[in-house]
């Protein structure tokens, strides 16, 4: 494809803010089931991220709500084993999600350099 050489790549990544993600109460002693909580988010990363999370096997549950449609925020439930904990379980999530999206970044990119894509008019 001509030109992409140059093209901008609009992907980055920003600094996320402290605040962004916070545990609601109600929290298991053990920490085996809690809720995040997730500032300006909504089905797009609840429900990839719920994705994510299920492909752990110490992951006994994980669901996702979206509050009210006034707010703009999305509560994710985790579940885990016995021996593991849900803030391991969403960073692994978080740290996965973020793998499969880079490599279909890359597919991407290698098909637009390879030329493979079709057009439509």
């Amino acid at each position: 494809m001509e030109g992409t050489e140059s093209a901008p790549n609009y992907i980055s990544i920003v600094d996320v803010p402290e605040e962004k993600i916070e545990i609601l109460p109600g929290a298991s002693s053990d920490l085996t089931s809690m809720t995040f909580s997730i500032k300006e988010e909504d089905h797009t990363l609840g429900n990839s991220l719920r994705w994510a999370i299920m492909q752990n096997r110490q992951v006994d549950f994980c669901g996702y709500s979206i509050p009210h449609p006034s707010e703009a925020k999305t509560n994710l439930r985790i579940q885990t084993t016995d021996g593991s904990n849900a803030v391991d379980a969403m960073d692994k999530g978080l740290d996965d999600l973020r793998s499969v999206c880079q490599i279909i970044k890359g597919k991407f990119q290698q098909r637009l350099a390879e030329g493979r894509f079709a057009q439509t008019d």
